[in-house]
């Protein structure tokens, strides 16, 4: 029970820095202009050849067609080769909820995206920002779900290891290739993990019950 509550104070507190920073954005978005151009500035450099080519690639893996696929896919690999039903529910409501969050909250705050050379071609709103909200959402519940099943060892330590870079490269990439603030990536992320927080504690519960009553593996 203490358990819960500590990740549900954790999902509070980060919508309410969201909720703070969309707040600025709607209605103070001068406020935020030293923000994000001074790390708009670190993270786009000189542009090097090499790292547009990787992360215009690496960027993919976040776009909506992608994570319905990888969400689409996650979910049935789980729910019905593995057996592991709470699992599978876990990357299915995570996907959906980034998906339907993206759109509501994109609409409501109606925010431009920046006026800087874009590396590649994007369209819509930019607050908050999708491939931040979805990397975390979808690649952190995979995460979770590899750390409690993979047994310890070098295969497990790497699949980890992956999935942080994933969560870590794709909301970079957005500024990298500008098509995103920096706030638009520090909400999307604050949004995502709010919500992990807010669902992890109700699928450990569904796990353990449903492994305890024999309902899945």
């Amino acid at each position: 029970m203490k358990q819960k509550q500590q990740h549900l104070l954790v999902a509070s507190f980060s919508i309410l820095f969201f909720v703070m920073l969309g707040y600025l954005v709607k209605f103070f978005p001068q406020t935020l202009i030293g923000f994000d151009t001074t790390i708009q500035n670190a993270v786009r450099g000189q542009l090097p050849q090499m790292a547009t080519v990787f992360l215009s690639h690496i960027t993919i893996i976040g776009n909506v067609l992608s994570q319905v696929i990888i969400v689409t896919a996650l979910f049935l690999f789980f729910y019905f080769v593995k057996k592991w039903r709470a699992e599978g529910l876990f990357v299915l409501l995570s996907g959906s909820l980034a998906g339907l969050l993206i759109l509501l909250f994109k609409n409501i705050y109606g925010r431009l995206r920046p006026d800087i050379p874009h590396l590649i071609i994007e369209h819509g709103f930019s607050f908050p920002s999708g491939h931040a909200t979805g990397a975390l959402l979808i690649f952190g519940s995979l995460f979770i779900i590899c750390q409690q099943r993979l047994k310890d060892g070098l295969l497990k330590k790497l699949v980890l290891l992956a999935l942080a870079a994933l969560i870590i490269i794709i909301p970079i990439s957005r500024i990298y290739l500008g098509v995103h603030y920096p706030s638009d990536v520090l909400a999307g992320l604050l949004l995502a993990f709010g919500c992990l927080n807010l669902i992890f504690p109700y699928y450990d519960e569904w796990r353990f019950k449903w492994r305890f009553k024999s309902l899945q593996k």
